[in-house]
């Protein structure tokens, strides 16, 4: 399975992490929070790992799902945040739990991103708000990221930001690219069920 190998290089670099990568920024994704159509008490941080972006966001209860145990213990030891283990694509969350969820750098490396978004989807309740930050493959940084990531053993799946937007559409989510670039950020607020398709 894809993502394994990624998950044994995040166990491994797990006490640097935090020393070598920026913090996230939170002005992208409070613009992405701002799409949800219902107040934001329960944040699902997915792939999560170390809180570095949960970190940025305050307010909400917030719980960082991760599959690196290392990573996780970096996000309850140096954030003092919620941390589970468990993987993305079978969310040990129950049905319309969360109110926000967020994958923050991290989509690439999740080995099935379909089931990733149905399952975010699943854990959303309707008016809710899934906010994606990604690199994008066709920019000249993220071709290179890609190029980088496969000769360091990783199985990274890049997404150009209009795709993921379709990709959300089609398990429940009403899609907005809010920014473009090297990182871009898309937010998709979940359906109701009554609600019209576009």
């Amino acid at each position: 399975m894809h993502g394994v190998g990624d998950v044994r290089f995040f166990d491994r670099v797990a006490p640097l992490y935090d020393l070598v990568m920026p913090p996230a920024s939170g002005e992208a994704l409070a613009a992405g929070f701002d799409r949800a159509k219902r107040p934001i008490e329960q944040l699902l941080d997915l792939g999560g790992g170390s809180g570095r972006a949960a970190a940025a966001i305050a307010g909400p209860e917030t719980t960082v799902v991760d599959a690196s145990v290392p990573m996780l213990t970096r996000a309850r030891t140096g954030r003092g945040l919620s941390a589970v283990a468990g993987d993305a694509g079978q969310l040990p969350i129950r049905d319309d739990a969360v109110d926000a969820a967020m994958v923050v750098d991290a989509l690439h490396h999740l080995p099935d991103r379909t089931t990733t978004l149905r399952e975010a989807a699943r854990v959303l309740a309707p008016g809710g708000v899934l906010v994606v930050q990604e690199f994008d493959p066709t920019h000249p940084l993220g071709r290179a990221l890609e190029v980088a990531e496969h000769a360091i053993g990783m199985r990274s799946t890049f997404v150009a930001p209009d795709e993921l937007a379709d990709e959300l559409f089609a398990v429940g989510f009403t899609p907005t690219v809010i920014d473009r670039g090297f990182s871009y950020t898309v937010a998709g607020v979940r359906r109701d069920a009554t609600e019209p398709r576009r």
